[in-house]
């Protein structure tokens, strides 16, 4: 459901630049006063990998000729709590936008609120959390999963039908568009939600206060080992990654497969100086663009297992870092709480 940018007007794409940025520094805020353990950042690195490589395998639909990927806005969430989630998955989405030209740049707003937003926030406080809070088993985590995963599947597309109302793309009629969008989002959630509750089962099998403490809003006790759930998820990263992405479903995604049907073709286009800017600093960035070596036939075996590596690795750079970047804050604020540069100092000193 990665939006690309002749999809919007750039008022509409800066306006939601704007909201995504203000929910970013809602998450940073709320989890810099202390909420955020060191046993997440490790977590948001590898779970953060572990999304990109998942979102590289898309499935069949069957009898529509389309195909779906997870989001991993819940999954996320089920094992970060909302706010880690939500850093995580819009570092994923800005190295796909970066390195390998998934998703627009002026779209990038769009697509962390679309993607992000609404399954952290939205959904998974709606729904995934209430309905486990009464006891963390599989016979509430696999229909939490998967009704969350509906619900914030469906608020997203349903944002991207708005989103292109409000730029005025006229190819893209708001009743034909959202006839398409929904149905189709509705069986990729269902594909997505399974794929989710059995994530979500065996980690709880394996290490249930993982799960918990983010229902409960707690840290994680110091105690409790994450090396092997943090290797197992390394390990799958690099299979799903390096080896499955190789046999994704060609057919196109829900929202391709949607313009397609509505406007002839799922490649639009606007030549406005913002959209040729923003195109410009994309191709300048993306080393690997369509997840394949530049100048190579797209779907090659191996610039495409290349690509996951690569791309896992990065994830785990920059959403370990962005955590390893709230926790450091975090002490400093406590530290120093009243922001003067020689507090710890003077503390020292007293």
């Amino acid at each position: 459901m990665h939006m690309a940018d002749a999809l919007l007007s750039p008022t509409v794409g800066g306006a939601m630049t704007g909201l995504s940025a203000v929910a970013l520094g809602c998450a940073v805020k709320k989890i810099s006063g202390g909420r955020l353990d060191e046993k997440k950042i490790p977590m948001m690195g590898v779970m953060g990998a572990f999304v990109f490589a998942g979102q590289m395998i898309n499935f069949t639909i069957p009898g529509t000729g389309s195909s779906g990927h997870i989001g991993g806005g819940i999954l996320l969430a089920a094992l970060l709590g909302p706010c880690p989630a939500l850093l995580t998955l819009a570092s994923v989405l800005l190295i796909q936008c970066l390195f390998f030209a998934d998703g627009g740049l002026l779209a990038y707003g769009c697509n962390v609120f679309n993607i992000g937003v609404t399954s952290c926030f939205l959904a998974y406080t709606l729904v995934f959390r209430p309905l486990v809070r009464k006891g963390l088993e599989a016979r509430r985590i696999i229909p939490a999963s998967i009704l969350s995963v509906v619900l914030g599947l469906q608020a997203g597309a349903f944002a991207v039908v708005l989103e292109t109302l409000a730029s005025g793309i006229t190819m893209l009629p708001f009743a034909a568009f959202a006839a398409l969008m929904q149905p189709i989002h509705l069986a990729i959630g269902l594909g997505e939600g399974i794929v989710t509750a059995a994530v979500l089962c065996y980690v709880h099998s394996a290490r249930s206060e993982i799960l918990e403490v983010c229902v409960a809003g707690t840290k994680t006790p110091a105690q409790v080992p994450m090396k092997k759930i943090l290797a197992v998820f390394a390990v799958l990263t690099a299979l799903v990654g390096g080896g499955l992405s190789l046999f994704a479903s060609a057919y196109p995604d829900g929202l391709e497969w949607s313009m397609e049907k509505v406007a002839g073709s799922a490649e639009l286009e606007q030549d406005t100086p913002l959209h040729e800017a923003a195109a410009g600093f994309v191709e300048a960035t993306a080393v690997m663009p369509d997840y394949g070596f530049a100048g190579q036939e797209e779907g090659s075996a191996l610039g495409t297992g290349t690509a996951g590596i690569v791309g896992s690795v990065l994830t785990i750079i920059l959403a370990g870092g962005a955590g390893l970047a709230v926790h450091v804050l975090r002490g400093n604020q406590r530290g120093n709480p009243h922001g003067d540069p020689r507090g710890k100092k003077n503390a020292g000193a007293a």
